[in-house]
């Protein structure tokens, strides 16, 4: 169930089409980093958001990845791999990308009439 959000205030020209290829771009790239199938990756994406960084308004993202049983000790690593992943198809330098992390209990997320 893992979930990828992220909001910035990027614009791209033809922000539709990218925006498909950005997310299922990500969606691979999660499934693969936390080595899930990737039916269960949800990415949401919000551009052209109003986003303020360092009292800047440069190029900017906050992502958020959740997902049963996230690992704190790969947190650093899973870092490093979303900064790069936005940085690569969204053009936000790692210095300015907020990320957090969060792994629910599995009876607070659900699915298909149930949890997990």
């Amino acid at each position: 169930m893992p979930l990828l959000s992220i909001e910035t205030n990027v614009k791209l020209d033809d922000e539709e089409n990218n925006s498909a290829h950005i997310t299922t771009a990500l969606s691979k790239a999660v499934a693969e980093m936390l080595g899930k199938p990737e039916q269960y990756v949800m990415v949401n994406l919000k551009m052209a958001q109003d986003l303020c960084f360092a009292g800047s308004h440069a190029p900017a993202a906050y992502a958020q990845l959740k997902s049963l049983g996230l690992p704190e000790n790969k947190t650093a690593e899973y870092s490093a791999t979303l900064c790069e992943l936005i940085h690569r198809e969204l053009g936000v330098p790692p210095e300015r990308i907020y990320i957090e992390f969060s792994s629910p209990e599995r009876h607070m997320w659900g699915w298909n009439n149930s949890t997990f």
